[in-house]
């Protein structure tokens, strides 16, 4: 074969092969569930826990670099801790093995027939269901299919001077073939794909064990960029925790380097006793390297949460979302009491949407993303409490309560609702202002001028409305539905003011939406704060 149908071969082998990988895991996520997200949040108590956690996501999603990218945003939206964080990053690394332990089982010659059932679950049956059975089947026969390209455009390869001496270089240098593992994996941006070119030159002669474990393991550190890469602009804590992952793989390299040749010794003996393919061979190795880096480092969790902490400095702050009051025992034997546990949970929660106010008011006025950052975050809790206040309030409904207890039962959900809603309102006027920052949507001084007269008014509103609520105070409850016919009165003249102002010129139509859109969210936002003190003072009376 001439160059040119190699190169396609090999270019169109890899196409094929990162293709299957992502297809194959987007449809064990459908098949999953959206509760990978849960799983992650729910069994990371400890990093032992959250290393199976990893391991498992990490299988399911078919990147470890999708685990990592997916633990930094829990991270920086304050759901998972630091050192619950290293625990998962961990888990991933092994879980990424199984991909090469999958290339190391030779069905290369089925992958079309694979392929064929693939398409026909995805083409011709109704089932979502099957459906997404069927993308897994197509990624993983797409997957072989790849691969089997690829091997035949790198066959000439072992023939090359040029390419034997670099082998040959590699093996009496490792830290060359760490450096072209590690360059190779961050311009695929898969180090699935790199570990499978890998097991493709061992199968083909063309580099030898002593060669091909140094790349495997620059592949381990190539892998963390994309990491370095989601954590650009996120919080103190999310960087750390992208660091984290490329301080484990690169001390876990700086092990195997020193102790290369007894490492090298046992995977041939591995390979001898077990009669393994090539391509299984470095699977095992793979493998062997990452449980035994998480077996030495897991110990050590606490060290590296401090040494990232020490390299990444600023304060780590994050919202305690998890609900602290909801206790389930109080239910069956005081149902008066887990609805006082329950008032204290609607408090933090209505806490939170008063923080998240005052952050995208903050954010409105300067434009700075870490306002942005936490009005979400606060939005975010507002929503998981939501969840587990209303299932905590439905469980005491069950229960016999007294006149009195009923109607504080009937409060407390109906005040549940309007602040999730206000957690709603927050974000619709985050993905605004983004809008007017993307779009460079020009907003006059004086609009943003009322925008802040508004925003500290409503604001002003809602933290009555809380204290009306903490309180059970009448009056104060009574003085929010006097701030809120404020508020309405001044939307209605800031609406009337900005279309004069688009009419004059003075802004344009698409800075008029924004605007109006704004204006309608922070009104939104008064009537809920009017629901919650109505609420009050239903209660009072």
């Amino acid at each position: 074969m001439d160059l040119q149908t190699l190169l396609f071969m090999f270019f169109g082998g890899l196409g094929i092969f990162l293709f299957g990988i992502k297809y194959m895991g987007d449809g064990l996520q459908k098949v999953a569930g959206d509760g990978l997200r849960d799983l992650l949040d729910k069994f990371t108590t400890n990093p032992v826990m959250g290393v199976f956690a990893g391991l498992f996501v990490t299988v399911l999603l078919q990147t470890s670099t999708g685990t990592t990218v997916l633990t930094i945003g829990l991270v920086n939206a304050g759901f998972m801790t630091l050192k619950q964080a290293i625990g998962v990053i961990m888990g991933a690394n092994i879980g990424t093995t199984v991909t090469a332990f999958i290339i190391g089982i030779k069905i290369s010659a089925y992958a079309l027939p694979i392929i064929a059932v693939g398409a026909a679950l995805i083409f011709f049956v109704k089932a979502k269901k099957v459906n997404n059975y069927g993308q897994v089947v197509f990624g993983f026969g797409a997957l072989f299919y790849g691969l089997e390209l690829m091997g035949t455009g790198l066959k000439p390869l072992r023939e090359l001077e040029s390419f034997a001496e670099l082998t040959v270089s590699m093996s009496n240098n490792p830290l060359l073939g760490v450096l072209i593992g590690t360059i190779f994996t961050v311009a695929v941006q898969s180090s699935s794909a790199s570990i499978g070119l890998l097991q493709q030159l061992y199968e083909q002669g063309a580099m030898g064990l002593d060669a091909a474990l140094p790349v495997l393991f620059g592949d381990n550190i190539g892998t963390t960029i994309t990491a370095i890469l989601a954590s650009i602009g996120a919080s103190v804590a999310a960087k750390r925790a992208a660091l984290t992952h490329v301080i484990f793989n690169l001390i876990g390299t700086i092990i195997v380097l020193i102790l290369f040749q007894p490492f090298l010794q046992l995977i041939s003996y591995l390979a001898m006793q077990l009669n393994l393919n090539h391509p299984m061979t470095i699977a095992f190795a793979h493998g062997i390297f990452n449980v035994s880096n998480t077996l030495i480092q897991l110990p050590f969790v606490a060290v590296l949460a401090i040494i990232v902490t020490k390299l990444v400095p600023g304060e780590e702050y994050s919202i305690e979302y998890k609900a602290k009051h909801l206790d389930p025992r109080f239910i069956g034997s005081s149902p008066a009491i887990a609805l006082g546990q329950a008032k204290q949970e609607v408090l933090r929660m209505a806490e939170f949407s008063e923080r998240g106010l005052y952050e995208v008011s903050q954010y409105l006025e300067n434009g700075q993303k870490r306002h942005a950052e936490m009005s979400i975050q606060f939005e975010e809790a507002i929503n998981n409490l939501d969840r587990k206040i209303t299932d905590y309030l439905i469980q005491i409904s069950s229960r016999s309560l007294s006149a009195q207890d009923s109607k504080l039962h009937s409060m407390l959900m109906d005040t549940v609702r309007d602040i999730e809603r206000i957690g709603d309102h927050i974000e619709n006027i985050v993905e605004l202002k983004d809008y007017q920052k993307a779009n460079k949507v020009q907003i006059s001084d004086k609009a943003l001028e009322d925008l802040r007269e508004m925003s500290e008014l409503t604001l002003s509103t809602l933290r009555e409305a809380i204290t009306s609520l903490e309180m059970v105070d009448g009056e104060m409850a009574r003085s929010v539905l006097e701030k809120e016919e404020k508020i309405d009165k001044m939307e209605r003249k800031l609406r009337k003011q900005h279309i004069q102002r688009v009419n004059e010129g003075k802004c344009s139509g698409s800075a008029g939406i924004v605007f109006v859109d704004i204006v309608s969210n922070l009104e939104r936002i008064g009537d809920h704060s009017v629901n919650i003190a109505e609420a009050v003072i239903g209660e009072e009376n």
